[in-house]
């Protein structure tokens, strides 16, 4: 699929997804392949899809006002400055904010240490009718946990299965879960950081642990590589998105979430009520 061409967000789905053999190295984190042209061209592309999914937000909603008991469950997983603010403000930020749950999980607290990994991740999920944001997720424990030694190799080693059993619950009882990961290079990474530091609106961003956390690049893309490809399952793929062109980001993640409420094909309820009495009243009125 070549840019320039119309891309429809099932195509756009289907050429990020991340299946079994695929390597994370060989994602190009400056890949521009779907968008439907150039950045002007994508972003006006991007506004066009956010229309939309606002609409097909509201018809979720809803549902679950109705009595649907279905939701759905974006989860950002990336780099330090991968962008993940960034989506959730750009994308996630066109949907009323009334049937949207944001969840930022940050170092676990001694209350979420005392039980299992996933309690606080089970104690977020969307209710019924909602888009559930996760910024960050269960994943951080076979990545930030691997990485740094946190817990035994023996403990972290069988979290991918048990993950992969909590997801297969959570998508059975009726959360559609979109998986992306945003994809970054070393060296975008290296110019946002700089960035941060040029402009005093932004040094609240800047965190100088990143600096230490940027010396194991390559074992958190090995840790990536391993929660991706043990993790995305028919169920619950994961999505790779080039994180380098934000405009492209944008569009990819428009089109995730557009494809997959799609997909669900959310119905308004019928009405509860007499419609033709209630008109009668209304024309009634004083």
């Amino acid at each position: 699929m070549g840019k320039g061409h119309a891309h429809s967000p099932q195509q756009v789905t289907s050429a990020h997804e991340f299946r079994p053999g695929d390597l994370l190295a060989e994602r190009d984190t400056d890949d521009v392949s779907t968008a439907p042209g150039d950045r002007e061209q994508t972003e006006a592309a991007t506004g066009a899809l956010l229309d939309e999914l606002a609409v097909l937000q509201e018809r979720l909603y809803a549902e679950g006002v109705g009595g649907g008991q279905r939701s759905l469950l974006l989860l950002l997983q990336g780099m330090d400055t991968s962008g993940k603010d960034g989506a959730v403000r750009r994308v996630v930020g066109s949907m009323n904010p009334a049937g949207v749950r944001i969840t930022s999980f940050k170092k676990p607290t001694d209350e979420e240490l005392a039980h299992d990994f996933l309690w606080r991740i089970d104690r977020a999920l969307p209710p019924a009718g909602h888009v559930g944001v996760f910024n960050r997720s269960q994943y951080e424990d076979v990545l930030v946990v691997r990485v740094h030694d946190l817990v035994p190799e023996s403990e972290w080693s069988t979290r991918y299965d048990r993950i992969n059993e909590f997801e297969r619950r959570v998508v059975d009882a009726g959360t559609h879960l979109v998986k992306v990961m945003l994809h970054i290079s070393k060296g975008e990474q290296k110019q946002r950081l700089g960035e941060r530091l040029e402009d005093p609106t932004k040094f609240w961003k800047y965190n100088a642990g990143d600096l230490h956390e940027r010396t194991f690049w390559d074992d958190y893309q090995d840790a990536y590589q391993d929660a991706l490809a043990r993790c995305s399952t028919d169920s619950a793929p994961w999505y790779v998105v080039p994180g380098d062109r934000k405009w492209y980001r944008d569009w990819v993640l428009a089109n995730l979430l557009v494809d997959a409420l799609r997909d669900m094909n959310p119905t308004y309820p019928p009405a509860d009520f007499d419609v033709a009495e209630q008109r009668r009243l209304v024309a009634a009125l004083d």
